[in-house]
């Protein structure tokens, strides 16, 4: 089948490849995700998801049949692993994390990038701000009541010898200071503090260019891609969510670049959810992000459809990735196709108000169940027999989407 045919066609088999964003936990978690979700959407829905495991194979992944509008499909998932590159990345002690927080605000800031990613969404900057401000409110704790546990061994030991009251005296504040800065680090899986650090600051260390590891991870996961594009399924379907959306920008705009998207053949199909691209592409050295969202935007081989929602406040919600970035073409512009995944709307009144709050599983919602979907149902688009293309074809953009150019850098030049 041609990529530019306009004639639908049904999806009988599908590969789906789901690029994760900045997530150091292994894969399984998207699977028993998508097991537990997909058959919560189904009974709300009324059609069928059956996951089955898949063994042995050199990739991590499953397989799902899904009975949808009277057609079987056969979809097999990917989950292109990057855990152990951000793994790596964590593995600093708090010392080096404070002096990466430092780093990473200097590098937001002294770009002018902070100021004018506050312009489109101040939900993602504040998620930026909250571990910068934690880090600091930790330190300061820590030294108060190390200070005041010291002072009063102090207070205590210098009636016998003054000197050895202050040696104590620091001794202890020191040692409470630390104490409790390697409790907070302990807790951090319900704070999210430390994680978060990571997350900005692995970006912000290389101004927005993807360091050398990672570069090398993309062309595997382009590889894979490749290889499913010679295939006889029906549509290979590419998912980044959150940070992997910019991942898999640059992983498509390469295989385009390369001609390595057959003019025949499955059709190409991407999909974002929760994006944060601008916080790479309005950093200085973030070039090659740029090109790519540029190339991306005007081909037609590869269909762009980019979805959030306002209520994640983890993400750039609406805002159109190619033009806040200042890199639309003049003429031609024809992804991505912005729309919201309303949650307040899709999510009865009851469901949101239990996750309204819960910022980092609404930046998860876009794979999970909604109690009163609308026109965007993850299990249908990865296990259903319409083509990503052809289900939004004709679909208007969201009228609040945000396409103003706002990124200070606007070079194309990696």
């Amino acid at each position: 089948m041609s990529n530019h045919a306009d004639t639908s066609k049904i999806v009988r088999r599908r590969r789906v490849f789901y690029i994760p964003g900045y997530d150091p936990i292994h894969p399984r978690r998207y699977r028993e995700l998508y097991r537990t979700e997909g058959a919560a959407q189904a009974d709300i829905s009324g059609y069928e998801i059956d996951l089955i495991g898949r063994q042995g194979a050199a990739t991590y992944g499953w397989q799902v049949l899904g009975r949808i509008d009277g057609h079987e499909v056969e979809a097999e998932f990917d989950v292109l692993v990057w855990s152990d590159i951000v793994r790596d990345s964590m593995q600093l002690n708090i010392a080096q994390t404070y002096l990466m927080m430092a780093r990473t605000a200097w590098t937001y800031t002294s770009t002018g990038a902070l100021r004018r990613l506050m312009w489109l969404r101040k939900g993602p900057v504040i998620a930026a701000l909250y571990p910068v401000v934690a880090l600091i409110l930790q330190l300061i704790l820590a030294l108060v009541v190390g200070g005041i546990v010291g002072g009063l061994v102090e207070w205590i030991v210098s009636g016998l010898s003054p000197l050895l009251g202050s040696i104590l005296g620091w001794m202890v504040m020191l040692a409470i200071a630390a104490a409790l800065l390697i409790w907070f680090r302990k807790i951090d899986n319900k704070l999210f503090i430390y994680y978060l650090m990571h997350d900005y600051s692995y970006s912000a260390s290389t101004k927005g260019a993807n360091p050398p590891e990672l570069e090398a991870r993309m062309a595997q996961f382009g590889d894979q891609i490749a290889e499913a594009l010679a295939t006889d399924v029906d549509e290979v379907l590419v998912i980044g969510h959150s940070s992997g959306a910019h991942l898999g920008v640059s992983i498509l705009s390469d295989l385009l670049a390369q001609g390595r998207v057959p003019k025949t053949g499955p059709q190409l199909n991407f999909l974002t959810l929760g994006q944060v691209v601008p916080m790479v592409s309005f950093l200085p050295k973030a070039g090659r992000l740029r090109r790519d969202l540029h190339l991306l935007s005007q081909q037609d081989q590869i269909a762009w459809v980019d979805v959030t929602a306002p209520g994640d406040g983890c993400a750039f919600a609406l805002c159109d990735p190619v033009s806040v970035s200042g890199v639309a073409p003049e003429r031609g512009k024809r992804w991505p196709l912005v729309f919201s995944a309303a949650f307040t709307q899709s999510l009865s009144p009851e469901r949101w108000a239990a996750l309204r709050w819960r910022f980092f599983r609404l930046h998860f919602q876009y794979l999970c169940a909604f109690d009163r979907p609308r026109d965007y149902d993850y299990f249908q688009i990865t296990a259903g027999p319409k083509t990503l293309r052809d289900r939004y074809r004709g679909r208007r953009p969201s009228k609040s989407r945000i396409d103003v150019p706002a990124s200070k850098y606007r070079s194309m030049v990696p």
